[in-house]
Formats: C-alpha cells, structure tokens, sequence
C-alpha cells in the first residue's frame, strides 16, 4: 500500500496553509469570532476556516447558479458559497434553528448576499423531497445530522445534473472511521462512506480535508 506523504499538520503549518489561502473577508471573520462566543459548546459545527474558500472555488469551477446546503448552522459556508455565485445565483439553506441562522441572515445582509439565499427552517429531508424531481442542482454542501446523511444523499443524487458536485463534510469524522466497533454518528458515516463510494451514479473522491472531505460529481 502507497502513503504518499507523512506530512504532520503542525499548528504552524496549518497557520502556513491559512496564509496562502485566500483570507476570510470582514464579514466572514465576524460571524466565525461571533459563533465561537455565542455558542462554545457547538463552534465545532463550524466549517473549518479553509472550507469557505475551497467552497467558494467549487461553486466558481463548476459555473453554479443553483445550489443546496444540508445543514447552515451560523451560515459561515453558506455566507462563503452565496459570494461565489453570480448574482442571479440561488443558493437554497436547509436547517432546523432559527436561532442559530438568524446569526447567518445577519452576516448574509451585511454581505450584500442575502437576496440568492433561500433559508428553509424545515426538516432537511422535507425540503429536498419538495424540490423539483428533475435534475437541477448545481452544487451541494451536506453538513449535517450524521444519521441522515444517506437519505439527503439519496434526495440530492437524482436532482443534481450531470457534471454537478457534491461535498460532503465530516467523512473521517475525528478518525473514528477505523475503529470496527464504532457506533452512532461514527458507524452512521462508516456506513455512509460505503453506500457514497460504491453509488455507480457518481465519481467519489475522499479526501483528508479538516474532518474529511468528500467530493462526488454526477456522471
């Protein structure tokens, strides 16, 4: 079995890495200082800082003007994917708390964004199946429940058109993959590793990117 490389992300490296990505703008900063302080307990649910410009370049590189996100939260990658559409773009928002994305509307007003986000307050599945059956979707960011995450698969598949990309957030989720006794969250994404890497429909790639990162275009 080939490795490749044993690079170790040090703190230090991964500062390098920040430093020759594209830098948060001001309003991205705030929202992501913003969520850490209102909400210690679950900043994890954040995406990572270098997600929002990988976000960004993959909404740019597969020319959408329609996209769908499974899981906002604060709407830090929703804030980032919404500023690389044009601006007839869509970019359709599915979470369950209006608590937690009011902090989003407000960072997407003050981005000038607001106007290409359609936030749904539904549950996810809900939303998708009330979508149109047809493919359509450009781009599709899933971050969210672990559990649900082969049945916003098995939504999202048949309305992405062909070329179109999904990403899919938290795949490694914190290494726990590998251990064969693993439950919850962790078996949920063991099991959704293998139903995503053996779907004939899509090319699937899993990367280790912050939690790991999978993307999938449609064939």
């Amino acid at each position: 079995m080939t490795k490749g490389n044993e690079t170790t992300i040090t703190p230090e490296l991964y500062a390098y890495m920040l430093a020759h990505n594209p830098p948060l703008d001001p309003v991205q900063r705030q929202l992501v200082d913003t969520t850490y302080a209102r909400f210690p307990d679950h900043a994890g649910m954040v995406s990572a800082e270098e997600q929002a410009p990988l976000l960004a370049f993959l909404v740019r590189l597969v020319g959408a003007r329609h996209v769908v996100e499974v899981g906002t939260f604060t709407g830090f990658s929703a804030l980032a994917m919404a500023q690389a559409l044009p601006a007839d773009g869509t970019l359709i928002a599915c979470d369950i708390s209006e608590e937690w994305t009011a902090y989003g509307r407000e960072a997407w007003e003050k981005a000038g964004v607001a106007d290409r986000i359609d936030l749904r307050i539904a549950p996810a599945l809900d939303t998708l199946r009330a979508m149109p059956a047809e493919p359509h979707i450009d781009f599709a960011y899933l971050d969210a429940d672990k559990g649900g995450y082969i049945g916003y698969w098995e939504e999202l598949v048949p309305r992405m058109r062909q070329g179109g990309v999904i990403a899919v957030d938290n795949v490694l989720f914190h290494g726990g993959v590998t251990d064969p006794w693993a439950t919850g969250s962790t078996a949920a994404i063991k099991e959704f590793n293998d139903h995503a890497s053996a779907d004939a429909r899509m090319d699937s790639v899993l990367l280790a990117v912050s939690d790991g990162l999978t993307l999938a275009r449609k064939k």
